[in-house]
C-alpha cells in the first residue's frame, strides 16, 4: 500500500476538501477535510474514515491509521491560526 493507494481509497469512499496522507507502508498518518463530519464527534469521524477502507484494515494492508480530522470550518480556523 502506498500513500497515493490509501490516500484514493479514503477518497473515493469520502468526500474530501483536504486530505494528506503520510505514512512508511504499514503506520499512517492523515489529515482529513470533510463536510461529512459536520456535527459527528471525534469517534464517528474515526469511524466513517474505518469504512472508506473496508478489508483493507482486517486484512493488514494497513496495520495502523492515525488521523487528525476537521469540517471545513475547524480547518479554516486551524490554517488561519497557523497551527
Amino acid at each position: 500500500m502506498t500513500a497515493d493507494q490509501l490516500q484514493q481509497l479514503i477518497s473515493a469512499g469520502l468526500s474530501c476538501e483536504h486530505l494528506s496522507v503520510e505514512g512508511d507502508g504499514r503506520h499512517w498518518y492523515a489529515t482529513i477535510v470533510s463536510p461529512e463530519f459536520e456535527g459527528k464527534r471525534a469517534i464517528a469521524r474515526h469511524q466513517r474514515v474505518y469504512a472508506t477502507l473496508g478489508s483493507k484494515l482486517q486484512t493488514d494492508e494497513v496495520h495502523a491509521l492515525s488521523m487528525k480530522t476537521y469540517t471545513p470550518a475547524e480547518w479554516a480556523a486551524q490554517s488561519a491560526s497557523g497551527t
